[in-house]
């Protein structure tokens, strides 16, 4: 039996990895986007993380820090009974992991999680979120759990877009990485053409949009796919331009605008709510 770990239904008392472990080396090369896409997997950390990985068979390694075993113990039992290896690390090997200040002390080894746009908009969706080079992870990740906790059937990445698998954009997420798929695809006319044809109605996010959000229920019923541009530029003008509505929300009080997380927050919800009614 390896030191580096236990088999399924035992817990882990093996040797901890260290940090000069080739295992621990080789899943730290997982934070360059170029290995993941070689490997398939990434890494995820963090329990909200971990959790949604066990809980749509995602994981395939799990790794805990050796003084946090006892912390994480049901989750440690739950990998082992569906048969995903356990191995505990050093606080050292941990900290090679992390890319926080501190190391949550639980990480998950993953594979991909890229959907395919053919097949969710063969399924009919109702709601789709289109971020269109968007390239902050935080943002990201903060408009894949949005869109998770308001009902969206996607999550698409249009143009030179950040990597989901990235760790921040995961962090941010806080596990709906897991929940929603996540689409990519590099061609942004190509992707918006796809979502025309299926008979989404395209919204695209505007401070001069001429349609205030207030005004726009009666559109929102029917299946909607929003667009967010990045936080620094918005949306491309020929993009904005093309879509079937130009929205804008009211802004009552001095702001001069809302930030990425706040309109797609408002935006998804009100899509959200116009379906529940």
């Amino acid at each position: 039996m390896s030191s580096d770990s236990r088999p399924a239904g035992e817990f882990p008392t093996a040797q901890p990895l260290s940090e000069r472990s080739s295992r621990v080396v080789s899943y730290a090369k997982l934070a360059r986007a170029s290995v993941r896409r070689e490997r398939r997997e990434f890494l995820a950390e963090g329990a909200n993380a971990v959790t949604a990985a066990l809980d749509t068979g995602r994981a395939r390694q799990l790794l805990v820090r050796d003084s946090d075993a006892e912390r994480f113990a049901e989750v440690i039992s739950r990998a082992a009974s569906d048969g995903v290896p356990v191995s505990t690390l050093t606080a050292r090997a941990a900290d090679k992991l992390t890319e926080t200040s501190t190391a949550p002390g639980i990480f998950a080894i993953c594979s991909l999680l890229d959907a395919d746009l053919g097949t969710v908009l063969r399924a009919r969706p109702a709601l789709l979120a289109i971020a269109v080079e968007m390239r902050e992870p935080g943002n990201a990740g903060t408009l894949i759990r949005c869109a998770d906790a308001m009902g969206a059937d996607a999550v698409v990445l249009l143009g030179d877009s950040v990597d989901p698998h990235n760790g921040k954009c995961v962090r941010a997420s806080a596990g709906s990485v897991f929940h929603v798929p996540v689409i990519r695809e590099r061609d942004i006319t190509v992707g918006l053409d796809a979502v025309r044809a299926a008979g989404l109605t395209v919204l695209a996010t505007a401070v001069d949009g001429e349609l205030s959000l207030d005004a726009a229920s009666g559109i929102l019923t029917a299946p909607t796919a929003w667009l967010f541009g990045n936080e620094a530029h918005g949306l491309p003008d020929d993009v904005a331009s093309s879509a079937d509505y130009r929205v804008s929300i009211p802004i009552r009080g001095r702001a001069e605008s809302l930030n990425l997380a706040a309109a797609s927050a408002i935006c998804l919800y009100a899509s959200s709510a116009a379906h529940a009614h």
